[in-house]
C-alpha cells in the first residue's frame, strides 16, 4: 500500500496534536503521535543528547508502520523535529541531513505557526521567545532542504479549514 503521508511542524505550543487529530477523525486516516511527548511521559524527563537518534528512528519507524496499513498518515510531527531540537538544545547536526531526506518523502508539510497562545503543559516548554527561534529553525531548515511547506495560522477552525483544504488539494506534494 501506498500511503500519502501529511507532515505536521512546528514549535512546542502551535496546535500540532490537536490538528492532527483532527484531521485524522476528519479524513478516518491513521495519527501517528509525537513519540517524543510518549518518551518525556514515561521517562519523567527530557531526552538527552544520546537519546535523540532513538526518538527520531522511533518517529519515524511508527510514520513507516502507519504507511503500510493506510491509504492516508497524518503525523503529528516528523525526525526533522527531533534533529532540530537535537540542533537547539545540544549544539549536533549529526541527525539533520538524515531527518531531512526523510522529510522530502512527506507528501504534504504543513507548518503551525507560533501564533496560538503559549500554554505550559508538560517538559518541554521553553516559553514564547524560544517557540519563535525554534520556528525560524525549522523555516530555516526547510527551505535550505528544499522542501515546500504550508503555512498554517489563526484560530483552530481556521488552522483546520486550512489543512483539510491543503490535503483534499490534488497533487499537493
Amino acid at each position: 500500500m501506498s500511503a500519502r503521508r501529511v507532515a505536521l511542524l512546528g514549535a512546542e505550543c502551535t496546535g500540532k496534536s490537536t490538528l492532527a487529530e483532527a484531521l485524522a477523525r476528519h479524513f478516518n486516516a491513521g495519527l501517528v503521535t509525537e513519540y517524543l511527548r510518549e518518551w518525556c511521559d514515561t521517562h519523567g524527563r527530557t531526552p538527552q543528547r544520546h537519546e535523540q537518534a532513538h526518538i527520531a528512528a522511533v518517529q519515524a519507524e511508527r510514520i513507516e508502520a502507519a504507511a503500510r496499513e493506510h491509504t492516508l498518515v497524518i503525523c503529528d510531527t516528523t525526525p526533522l523535529i527531533t534533529a532540530l531540537c537535537s540542533e537547539h538544545y545540544f549544539d549536533d547536526d549529526s541527525l539533520t541531513a538524515e531527518a531531512l531526506a526523510f522529510q522530502r518523502r512527506c507528501d504534504l508539510t504543513l507548518l503551525c505557526a507560533p501564533d496560538l497562545p503559549w500554554a505550559a503543559d508538560g517538559f518541554l516548554r521553553d516559553g514564547p521567545a524560544v517557540r519563535e527561534r525554534f520556528d525560524g529553525r525549522i523555516r530555516t531548515a526547510l527551505t535550505a532542504g528544499g522542501i515546500a511547506w504550508i503555512d498554517i495560522v489563526g484560530s483552530d477552525a481556521e488552522r483546520s479549514a486550512a489543512a483539510i483544504a491543503a490535503v483534499q488539494r490534488p497533487n499537493s506534494r
